[in-house]
Formats: C-alpha cells, structure tokens, sequence
C-alpha cells in the first residue's frame, strides 16, 4: 500500500498493524487509527473505497466444521454472520487456523463456496474504510488496482515460518482473494446486508 503514496511523507505516517478482523475493527472504530482493511459487518455505516477482500467463489479460510458444537469466531463478526445467513450449523473457524484444516484435508463447509453457489455472487469479507483523507486512498485503489500483486519474499517466508504453512500453499491461497469492488462484488455485499 505504501507503494501507492504520493509523498515519502504518507508513506512513513502509514504503519503496518496486524491483527484478527475484531481487533482491527476495533482500533478503526475507535479512532485509533485513520483507515484499514475491516470487516464487511462493520464497514456497512463506515466510508470506504472500491478496495476490499472479497472472495470470488471458495476462499479456503473462512470454514465451518460441520458435526462439531456450534461455535462462533471470536475474531470474525461477518464469518459468524455469513454461517448464519447460509444457516450452516458447526464450528466457525477463519484464518491461519482454517487454512491450516483446509490443507489437511479434514472435513469443513467453505462458507464463500456456499454463499457463491447459492447467490451466483462474491463475498466481500473487508473492505478498506476511512475517517479522512478521501483523496488518498481513492488515488491508493486507483493505483493498487493497476498492479499484479507481489507479495515481497521476506513477507512470504515470515508468514511461512509464523503458520507453518508452505510458501506454495500461501501463494496458492491468495489466487482466491480478489480486491477489486466490482459491480458484481458490491451486488454481492448488498445482498449480505439485506440478509442479516
């Protein structure tokens, strides 16, 4: 994202923060910081730009294991809100831990599968929100969604060795992921919202 800054100033204010969907939302909500990747369920009265995570049809790690004790996803609303509205019954899992039980090849409902075989639709699970600074993140996505996505190899083997999930099987993974708010993708959201 840096990248796509107009100034060597904007770059250095942008800090990375990683964390769950709850927690970011958290920060964003609470002022604590200017813009960020939230989720769907909590970007629906917030300002946002045509950028999100949106998955086209399977995503691979936002999974419910069926036959287990219903349980939620502490760290993702939208998720638990998506198992919901499909009325799938288990588990809810997102994440390293989903893809993780993906790979593995144990039983699991791909809740982005079910949603697209259903609405013929993407899922939008984040889109990228803001308080201020419009101009900025519209040049941001303009310019973002120009370019082949490269994730740095540093990146890519920090996430490696932190999930003990192969390089491959990440790559792989974000073949999945679009970012594009397309036509098709704000259809998609638009349904979602009038499900919940």
């Amino acid at each position: 994202m840096k990248r796509f800054t107009k100034s060597s100033q904007q770059s250095m204010s942008m800090n990375y923060y990683k964390g769950v969907p709850a927690k970011i939302n958290d920060k964003f909500s609470s002022k604590r910081v200017d813009a960020a990747f939230i989720s769907s369920i909590s970007a629906r009265k917030s300002r946002h730009v045509d950028l999100g995570i949106i998955a086209k049809k399977e995503v691979q790690s936002v999974l419910v294991i069926p036959h287990a004790k219903d349980e939620k996803d502490v760290e993702s609303a939208s998720s638990n809100a998506l198992a919901k509205v499909l009325n799938i019954n288990g588990k809810v899992i997102i994440g390293d831990k989903a893809l993780k039980h993906f790979l593995s090849n144990k039983e699991h409902v791909d809740l982005a599968k079910v949603w697209s075989d259903k609405y013929k639709l993407p899922f939008v699970f984040a889109l990228l929100c803001y308080h201020k600074d419009q101009k900025l993140y519209s040049s941001i996505q303009k310019q973002f969604l120009k370019q082949k996505i490269k994730i740095p190899q540093y990146i890519l083997k920090q996430a490696s060795l932190r999930t003990g999930i192969k390089q491959r099987d990440i790559l792989n993974y974000l073949e999945y992921i679009s970012y594009d708010l397309d036509a098709k993708a704000k259809l998609g959201l638009k349904k979602f919202y009038s499900k919940i």
